[in-house]
């Protein structure tokens, strides 16, 4: 039981540093927020955190921090398991876990800013349509869509203000992580610029490739769903066998946890378990790459 419960104060320990560091974080905001205000100008002065407040609080910081609510799940599993073993797993699955939550996180700001690409050409379309000029159109539509980060946003913008290279701003800006249709864009400005084409027809064009490829990637995660589903159960049929055999009073982590034979079927179920998973991802992701 000493190992227990220095596995819970360890935890413990890990969670409540986490959260000084968020709120350490928050104060630093508050005080440069508050400097060059006025004096007695500003919110009114509160007694004291709320509970919805709190609530926020540590909603926040869960998720902010969503791979450490791996350790409390590893600790009640090593309390009702009597063992350390889920405690050490907890926290090797903690970086792999926070490994693949920023993957997913990523992948969405990717395609979000491919889908504010999108957007763009059809703004500066519609405004070059409505009678503003080239580079007028593209200062709205770049603020309008935020389709570039703050760096190449600035950096295009004042290509179109002051008569620079719009066009290699916008290559450049085509280096951001999902802006691949820029370089598109920088080939419509590029040939309107030099060839007297039509801009807008260009870009209608760009758009519709864009939106053709936007929606061949939906359709294909589509008919991908039910490949992933077929992932996730089998991922989840070892926990829904444990859980079947607590019930029945078989006592499996018991087995698993304080046996040799148990220890071993451990080990090899794990390992085949992984390299499971993990085969049947690179076979869905490469059929979303083809």
């Amino acid at each position: 039981m000493l190992a227990q419960g220095a596995a819970v104060l360890c935890a413990g320990a890990a969670l409540w540093r986490v959260a000084e560091r968020e709120r350490g974080l928050r104060r630093a905001r508050v005080v440069l927020a508050g400097v060059g205000s006025p004096a007695g100008v500003g919110t009114p002065a509160r007694t004291g955190p709320s509970w919805r407040d709190l609530g926020e609080r540590w909603w926040a910081v869960a998720r902010a921090r969503r791979a450490w609510l791996c350790l409390p799940l590893a600790v009640v599993l090593s309390l009702v398991g009597e063992s350390p073993l889920p405690l050490a797993a907890g926290l090797v699955a903690v970086p792999l876990v926070g490994r693949k939550l920023r993957a997913v996180t990523a992948r969405k700001e990717r395609e979000a800013r491919a889908d504010a690409v999108v957007a763009l050409c059809g703004a500066i379309a519609g405004e070059l349509r409505a009678g503003r000029q080239p580079a007028q159109a593209l200062v709205f539509a770049v603020g309008a869509t935020g389709a570039l980060g703050p760096h190449e946003e600035t950096a295009v913008l004042a290509a179109a203000r002051f008569g620079g290279d719009v066009a290699e701003a916008l290559r450049r800006a085509a280096r951001q992580d999902g802006a691949d249709g820029l370089a598109g864009l920088a080939a419509c400005w590029q040939v309107a610029v030099d060839g007297g084409a039509g801009l807008a027809a260009g870009l209608d064009r760009l758009e519709a490739a864009l939106r053709e490829h936007r929606d061949q990637r939906e359709r294909m995660r589509a008919q991908l769903a039910g490949a992933w589903a077929t992932v996730t159960v089998l991922a989840v049929l070892p926990v829904v066998g444990l859980a079947l055999g607590a019930a029945l009073g078989a006592r499996p982590l018991h087995v698993l946890l304080h046996t040799p034979v148990g220890l071993g079927c451990l080990a090899v179920g794990a390992a085949l378990e992984a390299a499971g998973l993990w085969w049947a991802a690179r076979i869905v992701r490469g059929g979303e790459r083809v």
